[in-house]
């Protein structure tokens, strides 16, 4: 159980890294057009690009091994503290402001993880 808990810990933050990276990398893309040096100045060299897809290809990965040998009804109900881990990326890296019902919210799912995982 408790092996369990720590791999769904672990993709949540891969899967929480791979769309923040993701979330960088858009900033530094341009608009998008259908040509040559899109593809080759937003895309093919955005570091943070890369950096997302190998945190999703990681969680994903990951995630395949976990349903393979965990019960389903456990470790997807898990996946959802991806959401708390976003919320201090959110405040923390992105210097969002996040209101007291979102905290609320995020701790009722957390409240319904560790049900879960009981």
């Amino acid at each position: 159980m408790l092996k369990m808990i720590i791999l769904c810990v672990i993709q949540a933050i891969l899967m929480c890294g791979a769309q923040s990276f993701f979330k960088v990398a858009a900033t530094h893309m341009d608009a998008f057009s259908w040509t040559w040096t899109f593809w080759r100045d937003s895309l093919l060299t955005n570091w943070w690009l890369l950096a997302s897809g190998i945190c999703g290809l990681t969680g994903l990965i990951e995630w395949m091994y976990m349903l393979k040998h965990y019960p389903f009804s456990q470790v997807y109900p898990l996946s959802s503290l991806s959401f708390l881990f976003g919320m201090f990326v959110a405040v923390i890296f992105f210097k969002e402001t996040v209101v007291w019902q979102q905290w609320v919210g995020v701790l009722l799912i957390l409240a319904g993880c560790g049900l879960i995982a009981r």
